[in-house]
């Protein structure tokens, strides 16, 4: 069905939509087709199996060329966040992690309320095959998942972009007035919680936190759960990076008073 007038004007605004490692470049074309329909207009890669430009995205867009032409690649998941306030995981599978669980509605009420407040949000989806790692996920602030048939929850990736893009567009022309107060400042970009948990956690593993190995890799991403769940913002994440500075000068000097062992 088209139903396309090219004199209007385009939609601007809205989530960024990312799509980690997609494999078929037709699915990117049907993703960005998705987002023309619906008003979204900034898509990002990371690490598209096939690599960018592809020409059967394009033909796949079914003349999104204004989706496609502005795509951005990205290596990896943490530079493709690194300047949103807020980030969104979908899946359609239960995760083992402490973090809000959001239906499409919901989550699109709160998009909108952080752009009233000038805060941009990305939606994270998944590979075609396997959707989102738990590793990625523990970058979002909230999951978000569909309401679908549970004996059949299939959803390729362009349906649940489009679901999404649905659902923001259908609120957008009677978003009321949410009654928050715009805060002194924003919440700290991806970019610096990244940058404070890097931190974090290399002083951990220092002191030998990390212990036992087997446990290691959980506990990282608790860690790194806890900062992203935090919502902080910047002058919080400076005052942060000085009390780990400060812990780090604490236990140097307390291993520098230590007797030799080799003597």
């Amino acid at each position: 069905m088209s139903g396309t007038d090219r004199t209007q004007k385009l939609f601007a605004g809205g989530p960024v939509i990312i799509l980690v490692e997609p494999q078929l470049g037709e699915n990117i074309g049907m993703v960005a087709r998705a987002m023309a329909n619906f008003g979204l207009n900034e898509l990002r890669l990371v690490n598209p199996r096939d690599g960018w430009p592809n020409e059967k995205a394009r033909a796949a867009a079914s003349r999104a060329d204004h989706v496609i032409d502005h795509v951005v690649v990205f290596d990896t998941l943490n530079a493709a966040i690194a300047d949103l306030h807020h980030v969104m995981a979908t899946t359609a599978r239960p995760r083992d992690m402490i973090k809000p669980v959001l239906a499409p509605e919901a989550a699109c009420r709160q998009i909108h309320a952080q752009e009233a407040l000038d805060q941009k949000t990305g939606l994270l989806f998944g590979r075609e095959r396997w959707g989102l790692e738990n590793h990625e996920i523990a970058l979002a602030d909230e999951i978000v998942t569909f309401p679908v048939n549970p004996a059949f929850a299939s959803l390729n990736i362009a349906q649940a972009v489009l679901l999404m893009a649905y659902e923001w567009m259908r609120q957008s022309e009677r978003v009321s007035e949410t009654g928050f107060q715009a805060p002194d400042t924003k919440p700290a970009r991806k970019e610096a919680i990244s940058g404070l948990t890097d931190h974090l956690e290399q002083a951990l593993e220092d002191a030998n936190y990390f212990f036992p190995p087997e446990k290691a890799e959980r506990m990282r991403m608790t860690v790194r759960s806890l900062f992203v769940n935090a919502k902080l913002q910047d002058p919080e994440v400076h005052a942060l990076h000085g009390m780990i500075a400060a812990l780090e000068r604490r236990w140097l000097k307390k291993q520098q008073k230590k007797p030799d062992q080799s003597e």
